[in-house]
């Protein structure tokens, strides 16, 4: 067979097993062996372009359809997912709470906002859109770190994703002083206007002379205060049964203060107590009685303390234990 007629027969094929998957119907890989007289590595093969060409067009389309294997049936099946992107109400909900948060300097907020509007809101009703959050976006104020640390985020993520030692040097807020720190980082967070990595130090020296030696909960480091950071070829490994879940671990972190677990009750007495137990999703109410509610939760380190002195007369009766 020559070159020419190799291609036309390998167009053939691969146009049939995909028209057989828009069909609906099962592609086995044997079977189409059988069909187009080659070996299993070519079926494989143009299934997975198959899969590449579809990633493609839906990433153009804003739509997705995607070949999944059929364990059950021992074939590939087209699997059809709705339709990708949000609504207007939706991307206009997501800009409001990226002006409230504060996290990025104005340069960066207005990038963010004109690709989220630009990207998925049909033409004719971007100006409507721009037009609810123009005056909130005229008037942002930046953070006054005034860094730009998106990049560095995502280098971090990336060490997360393959465990891998990262070199920091860190600005302390206390001191300004710099310090060097070899971590093994776990999870990127978000709080109170500022992003977070949480981190495990891995200098036993370093440990040694923070309040929780040996804690099974990391260290919290501010990103936009992390001057330098080098990715090591190094890798560490945490089993899956004892990996960070960073949801339980922010249940019971206020202002983003590392420390030990404590429980933490008082009486509340102001107008809404669903701000509390949204504040501190942990809390149980234990009783109520003429509006006084007497309250108890899970929290870590020394940020309950500000929280409860936030809330002046409306908290009594405080017990940390």
């Amino acid at each position: 067979m020559t070159g020419e007629s190799e291609g036309r027969a390998k167009v053939n094929r691969v146009l049939g097993i995909y028209t057989k998957l828009k069909e609906g119907r099962l592609v086995n890989i044997e079977e189409e062996m059988q069909n187009y007289g080659v070996h299993e590595r070519s079926i494989k093969r143009d299934i997975e372009g198959i899969r590449d060409y579809l990633e493609n067009d839906g990433a153009d389309g804003g739509h997705m359809d995607m070949v999944v294997y059929d364990r059950k049936e021992k074939g590939y099946r087209l699997k059809k997912r709705d339709k990708m992107g949000l609504s207007n109400s939706e991307i206009l909900a997501v800009c409001k709470i990226l002006l409230d948060s504060r996290a990025f300097t104005k340069k960066e907020m207005e990038s963010i906002l004109h690709e989220l509007v630009s990207c998925c809101i049909p033409e004719s009703e971007q100006r409507l859109v721009r037009e609810l959050i123009i005056n909130e976006e005229f008037h942002y104020i930046e953070p006054r770190h005034k860094t730009i640390f998106i990049d560095k985020m995502w280098e971090i993520g990336q060490a997360i994703k393959k465990e891998r030692y990262i070199q920091v040097e860190y600005q302390r807020s206390k001191d300004k002083k710099l310090v060097e720190r070899k971590l093994q980082p776990v999870a990127v967070m978000f709080s109170e206007y500022y992003f977070y990595l949480t981190a495990f130090i891995d200098d036993k020296e370093i440990r040694e002379h923070f309040d929780v030696i040996n804690d099974s909960f990391p260290t919290i480091y501010r990103i936009d205060r992390i001057k330098s950071l080098k990715v090591l070829d190094e890798r560490f490994h945490i089993p899956y049964r004892d990996r960070f879940q960073e949801g339980e671990f922010r249940k019971r972190i206020q202002f983003m203060y590392g420390g030990k677990l404590q429980k933490v009750a008082f009486e509340y007495c102001g107008s809404d107590i669903d701000a509390v137990l949204d504040r501190l999703p942990t809390a149980e109410v234990l009783s109520e009685e003429d509006g006084v509610y007497k309250v108890s939760a899970e929290v870590f380190g020394t940020g309950i303390d500000m929280w409860l002195r936030s809330q002046g007369e409306n908290i009594s009766k405080v017990t940390i234990r």
